[in-house]
């Protein structure tokens, strides 16, 4: 890993909880924001968040696994550290405080293809 942040979250879960009633709390709360991303998916390179991908933007890649036996939900984030940590998070607020497109100046795919 070059750069980036990786967290992980333990969470309990106060009763029993599917994939799909997590989709749509994360689908939910993050409706409005274009740089979040959900990221979960079996079939190819990148199942989970990495920071890898992330290089150079300014999105923040959030995934999950659920724990059913233990009523445990497992939570993985990624960022570039120096675009959505820094520069891009101070250009992204600065869009928002000026009435400019959120997004303006911000919208790069990264430099790892996928």
């Amino acid at each position: 890993m070059v750069r980036g942040i990786l967290s992980t979250i333990h969470a309990r879960l106060p009763g029993e909880a599917k994939d799909v009633d997590i989709w749509k709390a994360y689908r939910s709360f993050y409706a409005g924001s274009p740089f979040v991303r959900l990221v979960k998916d079996r079939e190819t390179l990148y199942r989970y968040p990495e920071p890898k991908p992330l290089i150079g933007t300014n999105f923040a890649d959030i995934g999950f696994e659920t724990d059913p036996e233990k009523k445990r939900v497992i939570v993985m984030s990624a960022i570039d550290n120096l675009v959505k940590g820094s520069g891009g998070q101070a250009l992204q607020c600065f869009n928002i405080m000026n009435g400019f497109d959120e997004k303006a100046g911000l919208w790069y795919p990264g430099f790892h293809p996928i």
